[in-house]
């Protein structure tokens, strides 16, 4: 059949259009080069052992673990680099350290392994804790300073801590303008490390009533996406459904020593709670506080180094890599953006025989999103590999082994 001119034209045109992302004039001049579409889907294959029917989804929690358990030093002291980081992390934990308050912010000068859990994969990953800093304390002078300096910070940091922000100052007093506060920190620490903070701790002290809804209306306003309280959510959130965390506001629970110096009694109470959370049967995310957790009871609001050890290495035992291994000890912000990615991400498969393609559409992750992480779990008894062609993404499974888990990481 002939296809009349007026026809035939505008389909030339339109496929030149699609080729190349390039537009042509009807005259078959170029007059505008358009980039295409960048694409949000993701797909790669599994090459199974035998044709057995497969069902994947995505798993309530990172690494398929049955509890999340976030952990947060407020203020931003140098205890939180002297003792904690090294225990966590592994390291030489310091000795006494008097700081400029003429209170120890040391620890017990041993050598720490560190604590893990794992990925499920049986690969190791080092305790992570959240640290809540006011960028104007954070200098490096004086030389016993009772706050961390921006090289401490930044170590801290890369070693995958996460940064809160607490208000540039910790004002809480009348007359205290909450938006400077909420805004001068955050370009404190782009300017001084280089990323914007997102989660946001609101200071505690001396106030007016009604101080911290101020804050919290503030930072939701100007680049958080939640805020530790008050009164909100928590501190068990349960995370086997889909969680709301639009302008999520939670409840802060801290963790603080006793005038009890010889018995670890007030940390077992602690362990008593964290252990019925743990027992829970669907799978939850706890959040806790403390304040320093050097060898002195800083403000009477703290852990002493002590306790902070006993506490950490008994949940470590218990349910890191050493014990259950059902742990996930991560800091709020890389929790938050978990849950927040698992319940917007779109994964289907089809399978034929014994391949699955498995598509994955991603939503619009906000440019300040540390973590781009999902899991999914494989119901499957056979062995399975996985082939991927695409550069943009991270798999890793135990398809050779226990065939139940796939992780993926997402680069930006």
């Amino acid at each position: 059949m002939k296809i009349p001119q007026s026809i035939t034209k505008p389909i030339l045109v339109a496929a030149l259009l699609i080729i190349n992302g390039v537009f042509f004039s009807s005259a078959n001049n170029i007059s505008k080069t358009i980039d295409p579409p960048k694409s949000n889907l993701i797909s790669f294959k599994i090459k199974l052992k035998s044709a057995q029917k497969v069902k994947i989804e995505t798993a309530p929690l990172k690494y398929d673990k049955h509890l999340a358990y976030s952990f947060t030093l407020d203020d931003g002291y140098r205890s939180a680099y002297l003792t904690a980081f090294p225990l966590l992390n592994g390291g030489k934990i310091s000795a006494r350290a008097i700081s400029e308050w003429k209170n120890d912010q040391g620890g017990d000068g041993t050598n720490s392994k560190g604590l893990f859990y794992s990925d499920g994969l049986g690969n190791k990953i080092p305790f992570k804790l959240a640290l809540a800093i006011n960028g104007g304390a954070i200098g490096d002078a004086p030389q016993n300073r009772g706050h961390l300096s921006w090289d401490e910070v930044k170590e801290m940091y890369h070693a995958g801590w996460d940064i809160l922000n607490h208000g540039f100052h910790h004002a809480t007093k009348h007359g205290t303008n909450f938006l400077t506060e909420v805004t001068e920190n955050t370009t404190s620490i782009q300017k001084n490390l280089g990323f914007t903070m997102s989660q946001f701790v609101v200071p505690g002290g001396e106030s007016d009533p009604g101080y911290q809804l101020e804050y919290e209306r503030d930072a939701l306003a100007n680049g958080s996406f939640s805020v530790a309280s008050y009164v909100g959510a928590g501190p068990v959130i349960k995370v086997d459904q889909k969680v709301n965390l639009d302008k999520m506001i939670y409840a802060r629970t801290f963790v603080q020593s006793s005038k009890d110096t010889i018995t670890f009694k007030t940390m077992d109470r602690f362990l008593a709670t964290f252990d019925s959370v743990a027992k829970l049967p669907n799978p939850i995310w706890y959040n806790e506080f403390t304040h320093g957790v050097g060898n002195g009871d800083l403000w009477n609001l703290s852990m002493r180094f002590p306790d902070f050890k006993y506490y950490m290495t008994t949940i470590a035992k218990k349910y890191g890599s050493t014990g259950n291994d059902s742990i996930w000890m991560a800091p709020w912000q890389e929790v938050y953006e978990y849950i927040w990615l698992r319940d917007k991400v779109k994964i289907n498969y089809e399978q034929k025989d014994k391949e699955v393609l498995v598509t994955i559409e991603l939503p619009e992750i906000p440019e300040t999103f540390r973590y781009r992480s999902i899991s999914l779990i494989v119901d499957t008894k056979s062995k399975f590999e996985i082939e991927s062609k695409e550069s943009n993404i991270a798999i890793s499974s135990d398809g050779k082994t226990t065939h139940k888990l796939i992780n993926l990481q997402f680069n930006p």
